[in-house]
């Protein structure tokens, strides 16, 4: 188990150097003047130039590249035009817009991202797997099918569609509750609750669709294999035979998929936070890209990136800890 971890973090390092320079490379090619947008659109010829050598951007992309890897591991001082601000490792490079280290800006924006992922994935575990559940218990007849089509249905909706729908019903027409309006956790708990409500039930339903069908057709498959034949022809009861023995074969793809899922959602929620207001990392990024702030987008896709390639990590773990049939290499 010590060397397959060992082995699957070393290919993540792999894989993390590989994507910050197709970042890098990509963003240095864009078009537009980072310089011009830093300093503003009242500032001369002169003042760009002060500002693209206060930022390094006369340097070549490996020299910035290198750079940046310097200060994720250890450290780089910046200058501010008037004086060298020190960021401690791992720094992730001064925002080209505010001047605030990215590191910093991330560590703010990561409890949005993920109060909306993590509450979301409760409910589309819950949903998802329960209604997969019961459409395989009842295939055939009307539940299944009304089941599946709720469940097309969900695959089918844009995620902003439904989330506008949500505020039309529940904001403007039922006024249950008032427009969310994110408030942090650590001021007011109950208020982070009521205004989470409608984010976590927009993007906990569009992925309970895809859980749904992962779960129905793995219990079906489960439930057709020669070991449940001949429980049920020894009388083993048909709970018994589906809590004990047709979850257990149906349950591991969900693991491996939901831990995959929660990882890439950390940078993935773009359109439940910029519908929603919430300022998370996905809107964090789409703002960096929109300024072509090149230390956001890179810092942002380097975290989005770890948590993708560490859940894959965790998600093969967890599948052979819930299917011993499994062998790590």
């Amino acid at each position: 188990m010590t060397r397959y971890v060992l082995k699957r973090l070393a290919g993540a390092a792999f894989v993390l150097l590989a994507l910050s320079v197709l970042v890098y490379a990509l963003f240095y090619l864009a078009p537009g003047d980072p310089a011009r947008l830093a300093c503003g659109e009242r500032c001369n010829p002169r003042q760009i130039a002060q500002v693209r050598e206060q930022l390094g951007l006369n340097d070549s992309m490996a020299v910035q590249y290198l750079r940046f890897l310097q200060g994720v591991f250890a450290g780089r001082d910046h200058s501010t035009g008037t004086s060298l601000v020190h960021c401690d490792a791992p720094c992730l490079g001064l925002s080209y817009q505010s001047d605030q280290q990215v590191t910093r800006l991330v560590l703010e924006r990561l409890p949005a991202t993920a109060s909306l992922t993590l509450g979301a994935m409760v409910i589309w575990l819950v949903v998802g797997v329960g209604t997969g559940l019961l459409s395989a218990l009842r295939r055939g007849g009307p539940t299944e099918r009304l089941l599946t089509l709720i469940t097309l249905a969900g695959t089918g909706t844009p995620v902003f569609i439904l989330g506008l729908l949500l505020l039309m019903a529940v904001c403007a027409y039922l006024q249950w509750l008032p427009f969310p309006s994110y408030v942090p956790f650590g001021e007011d708990p109950e208020q982070w609750a009521w205004n989470m409500l409608l984010p976590w039930l927009t993007l906990g339903f569009f992925e309970s669709a895809k859980y749904a069908r992962l779960t129905r057709s793995s219990t079906l498959e489960t439930l057709a294999e020669d070991h449940i034949r001949t429980f049920r022809a020894y009388g083993v009861g048909e709970r018994s035979v589906v809590t004990r023995h047709a979850l257990r074969g149906a349950v591991p793809p969900v693991i491996a998929v939901s831990a995959v899922d929660l990882g890439s959602m950390f940078g993935g929620a773009v359109l439940t936070e910029s519908l929603f207001g919430i300022p998370g990392l996905g809107k964090t990024l789409i703002d960096g890209v929109k300024a072509i702030d090149l230390p956001v987008v890179v810092g942002v896709v380097m975290v989005t990136g770890t948590f993708v390639v560490l859940a894959n990590v965790v998600a093969d773990l967890l599948y052979a800890a819930a299917d011993r049939r499994v062998v790590l290499t």
